[in-house]
């Protein structure tokens, strides 16, 4: 089955799909089970994708990278994921943030921290969630002070990407204290990971995506530059947000990876195993079964196309993003919790990939903001 076919890729974007899919034929899906059950971070797959130009690439051509636009990046995404959700966010997060140094960094900051992630020699990480504060942006408590010449950063930050491999993180701060406008408190600062008061660890083992690492870092007087500053003071939650439109449908695409995984595996197996004398495909209720996966995930990949259009025309970009990543990601848990029953008991070894694929699929509905807070923004942006 070739369920991400090029149709609705536009035509400029094909040639990444291609590329993408290659390496993930090559480097991502042998490798998967292995890293999956080690737990460990694909470092050499990493440097193969470097090699390949399919890492840091979104990082525009002045600065060292391809420039992928949105459509690149989500023809990229979704054959990633459906090869392996732990190994391509590794591969993904490789570059996470810097959109937004790109975007509203200075052609200093540019040049000091974006080329080196897009030519291989660094990566980069993106700190917002805190250990109580999950989607609320507004509701960050970790604080960078002004002295001087100087930001001085003190708070935590969890489930950051890379917290502890990159070799900058780019994080969101409280710099304000204003109850009138909740919207302007918070700033964006690139933070060396070698800055004296930052400290970060490995969060314990995960139930999915073990090949992707995330960190708890804590910062304790931790002084920057106030040259690292990205854009002006007050603005990062608007910043972010903006950063967050063009994730939500990188997220779209990881569903839809995952997705058409699920229904691989179903597909395949529901015509290998016997059951009372004949396939278990054979069976009414199952063909059915089968249908409204198909159903599900092409209505999914259509809106999430669709979006990725409105999104990169900056047309009503927030509820397009959310109306995605909400449908995708959840196609994703619906198709991979269907694809289990009919795997039966054999859904559960650890061996196979629909159970990777089931305990991958229920992450993405989590992170780029939860997806209760995706229909709150659906609700409000509605036409």
């Amino acid at each position: 089955m070739d369920l991400l076919d090029e149709q609705l890729v536009p035509d400029h974007a094909r040639e990444i799909k291609a590329e993408a899919r290659a390496f993930a034929r090559d480097h991502i899906e042998p490798n998967a089970r292995e890293y999956f059950q080690a737990g460990e971070y694909p470092e050499e797959i990493l440097e193969a994708g470097r090699d390949a130009g399919l890492v840091a690439q979104d990082i525009p051509e002045e600065w060292g990278g391809r420039g992928f636009d949105l459509a690149q990046l989500l023809a990229l995404t979704e054959e990633f994921y459906r090869a392996d959700a732990g190994i391509a966010l590794t591969l993904q997060l490789a570059s996470f943030g810097c959109e937004i140094t790109a975007e509203h960094g200075t052609d200093e900051q540019c040049e000091t921290y974006l080329r080196p992630v897009a030519e291989g020699e660094q990566r980069s990480g993106l700190a917002v969630s805190e250990p109580d504060t999950g989607s609320d942006l507004a509701g960050m408590q970790t604080r960078a002070e002004r002295d001087g010449d100087e930001y001085v950063i003190n708070g935590e930050k969890y489930w950051v990407g890379n917290g502890v491999e990159a070799d900058w993180i780019t994080v969101y701060a409280r710099t304000g204290d204003d109850e009138d406008n909740p919207y302007g408190n918070h700033s964006l600062f690139i933070v060396p990971t070698d800055t004296d008061g930052y400290d970060a660890e490995h969060i314990p083992e995960k139930m999915a995506m073990r090949a992707s690492k995330q960190a708890h870092i804590e910062f304790d007087d931790c002084r920057i530059p106030a040259a690292n500053l990205i854009g002006a003071e007050g603005a990062g939650f608007m910043l972010l947000a903006d950063f967050f439109n063009h994730g939500r449908i990188a997220v779209a695409g990881h569903g839809l990876g995952l997705a058409a995984a699920a229904i691989e595996e179903a597909w395949e197996f529901t015509r290998d195993r016997e059951e009372f004398g004949r396939t278990i495909s054979d069976f009414q209720s199952v063909q059915h079964g089968l249908a409204e996966m198909l159903l599900e995930f092409e209505s999914a990949r259509t809106l999430t196309w669709r979006a990725c259009e409105h999104v990169a025309n900056r047309d009503r970009a927030g509820y397009w993003a959310a109306m995605a990543k909400t449908k995708a990601t959840e196609t994703a848990v619906d198709i991979a919790e269907q694809a289990m029953q009919f795997h039966g008991g054999r859904s559960i070894l650890d061996e196979r990939r629909i159970a990777r694929v089931y305990r991958d699929a229920r992450v993405p509905v989590i992170y780029e903001g939860a997806n209760e807070i995706q229909r709150n923004l659906i609700y409000r942006q509605a036409p």
